[in-house]
C-alpha cells in the first residue's frame, strides 16, 4: 500500500500536477473575467414618472419674459433662412404639435404647410434627412426618472449631434436642405442673419430689452429661441395626473395597457418622465426611398436616439425617417423584431440592440398598449400664432 501511494505521488507530481495547475488557473481567470464583465453590465432604470411641474434653464440663459417673447418672434420669422422663405415654424407649427405630418421635411424653395407642403418647380433642394421631431417638451430632454437633467448638455436630434436647445437652434439655419438654401455657405449664414436682424429697428429694441445694450449676437439669437422653446411643455396629461395620485384619470383598459407596456419590454428604452432613455439604439427601421441613399445614423452604426412617446397624436408619421404612418404599424414592426425579422437589408437581426431583441410583443397586446399611449397626449401648449413678425415677411414662412 505504501509503495502504491508513493508511486501515485510521483506520477501526480509530474505531468498530472502540471495539468491540474493549468486547469485551476484557467478557471480562476474565467471567474475573474466573468466578474469584470458583470461589473460592466449596464443596469436599466425602467422607472416611469410624471413630468415635473417646472422647467430648468441653463445658468447662462435664465428664462425671462423678454427673451421668450423675442424667441417666439424669431421662431416664426423666415428672415432667419437664406432665401427668407422658411421659418422654424414651417416644419414645427403649432397646428401640428410643433412637428409636422410629413415623413421627411421640405425646406427652402417650397410652399404649403404639413401634408400640403411641396417643392416649387424647378427644384434641386433635397428632402430634409430625417423626420421633424416635436419641439414640445424638448425642454426636458435628457431627464431621468429621478428628475435629473442638465439643460446645458441635453441631447438633441436623432443622432444626438447637438447638446442643449441653444446649440440645436442654430443647426437648421446652417443646414442647406433645412433653412439655408442657395446663396450662402454654412460659415457665413449665421452672420448674415444677425446682420439682417440688426437692420430691423424692432429687433434691435427687442434684443436690448432681452439682453441689454450691445449688438445683436449669434449667441443671444440662439438663447432667445431656446428660451421660447422651453415654454412649450405639456406636463399635465391624463397620465401625469394618474402618476400624481388621481386613479380615475385613466381608464381600466389604459391601465392594463400600461402594465403590458412594461411587461413586454417597451419600458427598457422608453422610460423616465419623457418615455425616453435618450440613448442610441439599432432597430433596423426600413430605409426611406425619398432620400436616395442609406442613412447610417450615428457613425454609420444605424443607431438612432430613442424618441419621446408624449403627444404621439401630433407627431405621426413615426421613426427617424417617418417610415410608419400610425402606431399599429410601429408595434407590428416591433413584433417582427421580437421574432428575429429584419425590415432593413443593411441590418441583420444579430445587430439589433440587445434590449430590443428582448421584446415579447404579440398582436393581442397592441390595442391596449395604444390605448395607454393615448393617455400621454396633452393639447395644453401654446398654439397662438403671432399676427406679424418684425421683418414684415409672411409669418411662418411660405406656408399659405
Amino acid at each position: 500500500m505504501e509503495v502504491f501511494m508513493l508511486n501515485f505521488r510521483r506520477r501526480f507530481s509530474g505531468t498530472h500536477f502540471l495539468l491540474f495547475g493549468l486547469i485551476f488557473l484557467v478557471c480562476c481567470k474565467a471567474e475573474t473575467s466573468q466578474k469584470k464583465n458583470s461589473s460592466k453590465r449596464v443596469t436599466v432604470d425602467t422607472r416611469i414618472t410624471a413630468l415635473p411641474r417646472t422647467v430648468k434653464s441653463p445658468e447662462n440663459n435664465p428664462a425671462t419674459f423678454e427673451k421668450e417673447t423675442l424667441g417666439k418672434l424669431l421662431f416664426f420669422d423666415p428672415v432667419l433662412s437664406g432665401n427668407k422663405d422658411v421659418a422654424c415654424a414651417s416644419c414645427h407649427h403649432p397646428s401640428t404639435g410643433y412637428a409636422e405630418f410629413l415623413d421627411l421635411s421640405i425646406g427652402p424653395n417650397s410652399q404649403g404647410l404639413g401634408s400640403k407642403r411641396g417643392f416649387k418647380v424647378p427644384n434641386d433642394i433635397p428632402f430634409v434627412k430625417r423626420n421633424a421631431q416635436t419641439v414640445v417638451n424638448s425642454a426636458f430632454n435628457g431627464i431621468d426618472a429621478s428628475y435629473r437633467y442638465n439643460p446645458e448638455d441635453a441631447t438633441m436630434f436623432w443622432d444626438g449631434r447637438a447638446k442643449s436647445l441653444e446649440k440645436q437652434a442654430l443647426e437648421p439655419i446652417k443646414a442647406f436642405e433645412e433653412m439655408r438654401g442657395h446663396g450662402f455657405n454654412e460659415d457665413d449664414i449665421l452672420e448674415e442673419v444677425v446682420n439682417r436682424l440688426e437692420e430691423i429697428p424692432e429687433y434691435r429694441k427687442l434684443f436690448k430689452e432681452a439682453f441689454g445694450s450691445g449688438p445683436i449676437t449669434i449667441d443671444n439669437m440662439a438663447k432667445a429661441i431656446a428660451a421660447f422653446e422651453r415654454t412649450l411643455v405639456t406636463n399635465n396629461s391624463r397620465f401625469d395626473k394618474y402618476m400624481r395620485g388621481d386613479d380615475d384619470a385613466i381608464l381600466l383598459s389604459e391601465k392594463e395597457g400600461f402594465e403590458l407596456f412594461k411587461k413586454v419590454g417597451c419600458v427598457n428604452c422608453h422610460n423616465g418622465p419623457m418615455f425616453s432613455d435618450y440613448k442610441m439604439h439599432v432597430l433596423g427601421v426600413p430605409e426611406n426611398s425619398k432620400l436616395g441613399y442609406v442613412d447610417g445614423g450615428v457613425m454609420d452604426t444605424f443607431a438612432f436616439r430613442t424618441p419621446t412617446l408624449r403627444n404621439l397624436r401630433f407627431t405621426a408619421p413615426y421613426m427617424h425617417n417617418g417610415s410608419f404612418q400610425n402606431l399599429k404599424r410601429v408595434l407590428e414592426f416591433y413584433e417582427d423584431i421580437s421574432n428575429g425579422k429584419s425590415r432593413n437589408i443593411n441590418i441583420p437581426p444579430a445587430n439589433f440592440d440587445p434590449l430590443v431583441r428582448e421584446l415579447k410583443l404579440t398582436v393581442k397586446d397592441m390595442s391596449l398598449i395604444i390605448s395607454f399611449l393615448n393617455t400621454l397626449n396633452d393639447e395644453n401648449f401654446d398654439q397662438e400664432i403671432p399676427g406679424f413678425v418684425p421683418s414684415g415677411l409672411p409669418v411662418g414662412g411660405n406656408i399659405h
